[in-house]
C-alpha cells in the first residue's frame, strides 16, 4: 500500500529507517479497544475493516504498531473450541521494496498466569496457498470454513500448537504471506513474523514481555518463512529475545525445488509459490506477465484462489518451467536468477541456535539444498547448528517423526539451558526411534485429546 500524503510518507520513511538501523520499534499511539469477533468468522476477503486498515494509517504506524485488536474463539477444525484465551491483532510491517502493509497474527495463550516471564514459540504455519480465506487467522477459528475450502494444514499443524500450549507457552501464529497472500516469499513473512512479535509484546493481554523467551517453529512452507526470520532478526529486529529456531523440511533454495517439481506429482503446489513469489516481486510479476505463454496463464489464472490441499492437487505433472519462453531459457533471464537469490536462505548467519531437519528422502524438498545450507552456516564462526537427516520418511512423514524432538529441543532453549556450540549433524534410521520421541508425542497427542474434552491447556504454568 502506497500512502496517501507527504506527512504519512515522511513517518514510514522514518519509521523503516530506524528498524533498519536496529532501533527496536514502538507504538506511537494507545492501542485500539479489544473488540469481538463475529460468532462466524470472516475470511479476509469479507472482512476488510479488520484486514485493511486505511493506507494512511498504516503508513503513520511504527513496524509492530497495533492497528486493531480482537478476541476469537479458536477450535479443532473449526469445531470444537480450544480452552486458552485468544486474540488477533492488525499490525503495521514493510514489504520487500520498503512499503509499508498491513498483516495480522494470532496469539492463544494458556489461561491464568504464568510462572516467570511467559514463554513464547512463534510457530509459522505452512499456509501454502494464494487466498485470504486460505489464511492461519481464518482456519483456526471456531466455525471457519477453511477444511471444506482446501486448507488442511493450518488445523493439522494446530494440533503441534496444542503441544507447545500444554508446556504453558503462547503461541504466537502470524499471517506470514501478507495481504497478498505471497505464499514462498520468505523474506516478507520474515519480515511480518518479526513484526507480530513486536505487537504481541506490546499488546498486555497477552502477558508476553522483553523478558519473554522467544522459539521459533516452522515445517515446509512454515519453514521457508522460520529460516528467513532467523537470518534477519539481528539486522531487522534485534531487541526481539529470540533464543532459537528449530525447522524442517526446508526449501533453502526454491530454484531446487521448482527443478525437482519438474513433471512431479508436486509441480501444481510449486506453481502456486510461482504465483505468490510474482506478487511481492514487481520485476518478477513484469516478468511473468511478458514471457509466459496463453495456456501458462490459464493456468496460473485458475490456481490462484486456491488454497494449499487444491494448489496441490490441480495440474499435477506439469511441465512448469516449459509455460516460459525467454531468450537463452526460462531460468536463466535475469528475473528468474534474482527472484532465487532474493529468497534463497544462507546470505547470513543466524544469531541463534538452530534445530534443522530433513528427510532425506523428500520428494518435494531435496535434501542436498539443505545440506548445502548447514555447510553455509557452518564454515561461519559462531554456529550453532543441530541438523538430523531421516532416512525412514517422506515429506509428510518427516514433520510427525521431527516434531516432538523440536519440541524438546526448543523447550531447553527456553528453560535458559545453552546451546552446544559448533554444528553436528546426524544420520537416523527414523527419529521417532529416539527413546525421547514417544513420551513427547504421546503427551502432545493426549493433549489434542484433553482439548476435545475442554480441558484449558498448559494452565497455571
Amino acid at each position: 500500500m502506497r500512502t496517501r500524503t507527504f506527512l504519512a510518507a515522511a513517518l514510514s520513511a522514518l519509521a523503516v529507517a530506524a528498524t533498519a538501523a536496529g532501533a527496536p520499534a514502538a507504538p506511537a499511539h494507545a492501542d485500539p479497544a479489544v473488540a469481538q469477533a463475529p460468532l462466524v468468522p470472516l475470511p479476509q476477503e469479507l472482512d476488510p475493516a479488520f484486514y485493511r486498515p486505511p493506507a494512511r494509517q498504516v503508513a503513520a504506524a511504527a513496524p509492530g504498531e497495533i492497528l486493531r485488536a480482537r478476541r476469537i474463539t479458536p477450535a479443532n477444525f473449526g469445531l470444537v473450541p480450544l480452552n486458552v484465551d485468544a486474540w488477533q491483532l492488525t499490525f503495521r510491517s514493510t514489504d520487500t521494496s520498503g512499503r509499508a502493509i498491513p498483516a495480522v497474527t494470532t496469539i492463544l495463550k494458556p489461561r491464568g498466569t504464568a510462572v516467570g516471564p511467559r514463554k513464547v514459540v512463534s510457530m509459522q504455519i505452512a499456509e501454502d496457498s494464494t487466498a485470504g480465506y486460505c489464511a492461519t487467522s481464518y482456519a483456526v477459528q471456531h466455525l471457519n470454513a477453511s477444511p471444506l475450502l482446501g486448507q488442511v494444514v493450518a488445523p493439522a499443524e494446530l494440533l503441534i500448537a496444542q503441544g507447545f500450549l500444554n508446556q504453558g507457552y503462547a503461541v504466537v501464529l502470524p499471517d506470514h504471506e501478507g495481504p497478498n497472500h505471497a505464499y514462498a516469499a520468505g523474506p516478507l513473512g520474515a519480515r511480518i513474523t518479526l513484526d507480530s512479535l513486536r505487537a504481541v509484546k506490546h499488546f498486555a493481554p497477552s502477558s508476553v514481555t522483553d523478558a519473554s523467551p522467544i522459539g521459533l517453529y516452522g515445517y515446509s512452507g512454515g519453514a521457508i518463512v522460520t529460516g528467513h526470520t532467523a537470518e534477519l532478526k539481528k539486522t531487522y529486529a534485534p531487541e526481539l529475545n529470540i533464543v532459537g529456531a528449530a525447522e524442517g523440511g526446508i526449501p533453502a533454495d526454491l530454484e531446487v525445488v521448482l527443478k525437482a517439481a519438474q513433471h512431479n506429482v508436486t509441480s501444481g503446489l510449486v506453481l502456486g509459490a510461482v504465483i505468490g513469489l510474482a506478487r511481492e516481486y514487481d520485476y518478477f510479476r513484469a516478468f511473468l506477465n511478458s514471457h509466459v505463454d496463453p495456456l501458462g496463464k490459464a493456468v496460473l489464472a485458475l490456481k490462484s484462489p486456491l488454497c494449499v490441499q487444491y494448489q496441490a492437487a490441480t495440474f499435477p505433472f506439469l511441465n512448469n518451467i516449459g509455460f516460459i519462453h525467454a531468450p537463452g531459457g526460462a531460468l536463466q533471464a535475469p528475473a528468474v536468477r534474482r527472484v532465487f537469490d532474493d529468497t534463497r536462505m544462507g546470505k547470513s548467519l543466524p544469531d541463534m541456535p538452530m534445530y534443522m531437519w530433513n528427510s532425506a528422502l523428500d520428494e518435494i524438498i531435496p535434501v542436498g539444498q539443505v545440506d548445502r545450507l548447514v555447510g553455509q552456516y557452518c564454515r561461519r564462526p559462531g554456529a550453532r547448528v543441530t541438523y538430523t537427516r531421516d532416512h525412514l520418511s517422506e515429506h509428510m512423514i518427516a514433520e510427525v517423526s521431527g516434531a516432538p524432538l523440536a519440541l524438546l529441543w526448543l523447550k531447553a532453549r527456553l528453560d535458559g539451558n545453552p546451546a552446544a556450540n559448533g554444528c553436528r549433524t546426524t544420520d537416523e534410521l527414523t527419529m521417532a526411534s529416539r527413546p525421547q520421541w514417544w513420551p513427547t508425542f504421546s503427551a502432545t497427542v493426549g493433549a489434542d485429546l484433553a482439548a476435545l474434552f475442554g480441558k484449558p491447556l498448559g494452565a497455571g504454568r
